[in-house]
Protein backbone atom coordinates (compact mmCIF):
# COMPACT_ATOMS: atom_id res chain seq x y z
CA UNK A 1 0.00 0.00 0.00
CA UNK A 2 1.08 3.33 -0.69
CA UNK A 3 2.34 6.18 1.81
CA UNK A 4 -0.15 8.61 2.46
CA UNK A 5 1.25 12.51 2.16
CA UNK A 6 -0.34 15.48 3.87
CA UNK A 7 0.70 18.48 1.84
CA UNK A 8 -0.26 21.81 2.59
CA UNK A 9 -0.44 23.84 -1.05
CA UNK A 10 1.93 27.18 -1.41
CA UNK A 11 -0.80 29.31 -2.32
CA UNK A 12 -3.43 28.30 0.17
CA UNK A 13 -2.41 27.57 3.70
CA UNK A 14 -5.14 25.94 4.56
CA UNK A 15 -5.99 24.07 1.78
CA UNK A 16 -4.68 20.12 2.63
CA UNK A 17 -4.34 17.88 -0.05
CA UNK A 18 -3.52 13.96 0.76
CA UNK A 19 -2.08 11.53 -1.98
CA UNK A 20 -3.03 8.24 -1.99
CA UNK A 21 -3.55 5.30 -3.56
CA UNK A 22 -7.30 4.82 -5.16
CA UNK A 23 -9.46 2.72 -2.37
CA UNK A 24 -12.38 0.12 -3.64
CA UNK A 25 -14.47 2.74 -1.74
CA UNK A 26 -13.37 5.36 -4.00
CA UNK A 27 -16.35 6.28 -6.94
CA UNK A 28 -14.81 5.30 -10.31
CA UNK A 29 -18.31 7.80 -11.42
CA UNK A 30 -16.83 10.89 -9.17
CA UNK A 31 -13.08 9.67 -10.98
CA UNK A 32 -14.27 10.06 -14.45
CA UNK A 33 -16.23 13.54 -13.87
CA UNK A 34 -13.04 14.59 -12.00
CA UNK A 35 -11.25 13.39 -15.52
CA UNK A 36 -13.60 15.18 -17.37
CA UNK A 37 -12.94 18.62 -15.78
CA UNK A 38 -9.50 18.34 -15.79
CA UNK A 39 -9.52 17.77 -19.58
CA UNK A 40 -12.06 19.84 -20.53
CA UNK A 41 -9.63 22.89 -21.79
CA UNK A 42 -7.67 20.72 -24.43
CA UNK A 43 -11.31 19.37 -25.71
CA UNK A 44 -12.32 23.12 -26.08
CA UNK A 45 -9.02 23.63 -27.88
CA UNK A 46 -10.19 20.62 -30.08
CA UNK A 47 -7.65 18.09 -28.49
CA UNK A 48 -9.46 14.63 -28.41
CA UNK A 49 -7.65 13.36 -24.93
CA UNK A 50 -9.37 10.00 -23.74
CA UNK A 51 -9.67 11.34 -20.44
CA UNK A 52 -11.84 13.84 -21.89
CA UNK A 53 -14.90 12.26 -22.37
CA UNK A 54 -13.89 8.73 -21.43
CA UNK A 55 -17.14 6.86 -20.02
CA UNK A 56 -17.17 5.04 -16.33
CA UNK A 57 -15.86 1.80 -17.85
CA UNK A 58 -12.88 3.21 -19.78
CA UNK A 59 -11.48 4.64 -16.51
CA UNK A 60 -12.35 1.06 -14.51
CA UNK A 61 -10.65 -0.59 -17.20
CA UNK A 62 -8.11 2.16 -17.66
CA UNK A 63 -7.02 1.52 -13.49
CA UNK A 64 -7.09 -1.84 -13.67
CA UNK A 65 -4.05 -2.09 -15.59
CA UNK A 66 -2.03 0.07 -13.46
CA UNK A 67 -1.97 1.82 -9.59
CA UNK A 68 -4.19 4.93 -9.20
CA UNK A 69 -3.31 7.67 -7.14
CA UNK A 70 -5.29 10.46 -6.03
CA UNK A 71 -5.43 14.23 -4.48
CA UNK A 72 -7.91 14.65 -2.13
CA UNK A 73 -8.85 17.47 0.00
CA UNK A 74 -11.82 17.63 2.23
CA UNK A 75 -13.02 14.37 0.91
CA UNK A 76 -13.31 15.48 -2.73
CA UNK A 77 -11.46 13.66 -5.51
CA UNK A 78 -8.78 16.81 -7.23
CA UNK A 79 -6.60 15.17 -8.84
CA UNK A 80 -5.21 11.63 -10.55
CA UNK A 81 -2.63 9.83 -12.03
CA UNK A 82 -2.43 6.46 -13.17
CA UNK A 83 1.11 4.09 -13.20
CA UNK A 84 1.60 1.44 -15.02
CA UNK A 85 4.16 -1.04 -14.23
CA UNK A 86 3.63 -3.85 -16.16
CA UNK A 87 5.42 -5.13 -18.65
CA UNK A 88 4.41 -5.45 -21.84
CA UNK A 89 2.60 -1.84 -21.60
CA UNK A 90 -0.52 -1.65 -23.05
CA UNK A 91 0.49 1.21 -24.96
CA UNK A 92 3.32 -0.91 -27.14
CA UNK A 93 6.76 -0.79 -27.95
CA UNK A 94 7.44 2.32 -27.08
CA UNK A 95 6.45 2.16 -23.00
CA UNK A 96 7.33 -1.20 -23.72
CA UNK A 97 10.95 -1.28 -22.46
CA UNK A 98 12.28 -3.43 -19.43
CA UNK A 99 12.63 -1.40 -15.67
CA UNK A 100 10.10 1.61 -17.62
CA UNK A 101 6.94 2.94 -16.17
CA UNK A 102 4.66 4.85 -17.44
CA UNK A 103 2.11 7.61 -16.89
CA UNK A 104 -1.35 7.66 -18.18
CA UNK A 105 -4.74 9.12 -17.04
CA UNK A 106 -3.11 12.32 -15.33
CA UNK A 107 -5.33 15.00 -14.24
CA UNK A 108 -6.00 17.96 -11.78
CA UNK A 109 -9.42 19.60 -11.08
CA UNK A 110 -9.35 23.25 -12.45
CA UNK A 111 -9.80 24.80 -9.28
CA UNK A 112 -6.82 23.15 -7.35
CA UNK A 113 -4.18 24.19 -10.94
CA UNK A 114 -1.36 26.14 -10.20
CA UNK A 115 -1.16 25.39 -6.62
CA UNK A 116 1.58 22.27 -6.69
CA UNK A 117 -0.96 19.65 -6.81
CA UNK A 118 0.37 18.19 -10.47
CA UNK A 119 3.63 18.28 -9.15
CA UNK A 120 2.86 16.34 -6.34
CA UNK A 121 1.13 13.61 -7.85
CA UNK A 122 4.13 13.26 -10.43
CA UNK A 123 6.38 13.40 -7.78
CA UNK A 124 4.15 10.65 -5.76
CA UNK A 125 4.12 8.10 -8.73
CA UNK A 126 7.79 8.83 -9.59
CA UNK A 127 8.78 7.83 -6.26
CA UNK A 128 6.67 4.62 -6.38
CA UNK A 129 7.99 3.25 -9.50
CA UNK A 130 11.77 4.51 -8.46
CA UNK A 131 10.88 2.29 -5.21
CA UNK A 132 9.39 -0.56 -7.31
CA UNK A 133 12.99 -1.09 -8.93
CA UNK A 134 12.13 0.92 -12.47
CA UNK A 135 14.68 3.15 -13.70
CA UNK A 136 12.58 4.89 -16.00
CA UNK A 137 9.48 6.33 -16.21
CA UNK A 138 7.65 7.88 -19.79
CA UNK A 139 4.35 9.82 -20.89
CA UNK A 140 3.16 10.92 -23.66
CA UNK A 141 1.17 14.16 -24.48
CA UNK A 142 -0.02 16.52 -27.17
CA UNK A 143 2.54 17.88 -29.23
CA UNK A 144 0.52 20.71 -29.80
CA UNK A 145 -0.11 21.19 -25.67
CA UNK A 146 2.95 23.52 -25.54
CA UNK A 147 1.88 24.10 -21.38
CA UNK A 148 2.00 20.45 -20.96
CA UNK A 149 4.89 19.64 -22.56
CA UNK A 150 6.44 22.48 -20.75
CA UNK A 151 5.07 21.35 -17.30
CA UNK A 152 6.65 17.72 -17.83
CA UNK A 153 10.35 19.59 -19.22
CA UNK A 154 10.22 21.59 -15.79
CA UNK A 155 10.56 18.29 -13.85
CA UNK A 156 13.04 16.44 -15.73
CA UNK A 157 11.24 14.53 -18.80
CA UNK A 158 12.96 14.89 -21.74
CA UNK A 159 11.32 13.88 -25.64
CA UNK A 160 12.95 10.94 -26.96
CA UNK A 161 10.03 10.35 -29.73
CA UNK A 162 7.25 11.07 -31.32
CA UNK A 163 3.95 8.78 -32.40
CA UNK A 164 0.42 9.42 -33.90
CA UNK A 165 -2.11 7.48 -31.57
CA UNK A 166 -4.77 5.81 -33.79
CA UNK A 167 -7.80 7.96 -33.27
CA UNK A 168 -6.37 10.80 -32.08
CA UNK A 169 -6.30 14.07 -33.69
CA UNK A 170 -3.06 15.44 -32.70
CA UNK A 171 0.72 13.84 -32.70
CA UNK A 172 1.86 13.12 -29.27
CA UNK A 173 5.34 13.72 -27.70
CA UNK A 174 6.63 10.52 -26.09
CA UNK A 175 8.61 11.83 -22.96
CA UNK A 176 10.53 9.93 -20.60
CA UNK A 177 12.37 10.66 -17.48
CA UNK A 178 15.76 9.17 -16.12
CA UNK A 179 14.84 7.91 -12.28
CA UNK A 180 18.69 6.88 -11.52
CA UNK A 181 19.59 10.59 -11.56
CA UNK A 182 17.18 11.21 -8.96
CA UNK A 183 18.68 11.58 -5.47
Amino acid sequence: MAARSDVVLARNPHAHVSIRALRGEDSIEELTKLLHRAHASLARIGLNFTAADQTVETTRRRVEHGQCFVAAQDGQLVGTILVNSVVPNPLGELFDRPRTASIHQFGVAPHCRDRGVGSLLLAHAEAWVKKLGFSEVALDTAASAPQLVAFYVRRGYRSVSSVQWSGKNYRSIIMSKDLRAQA
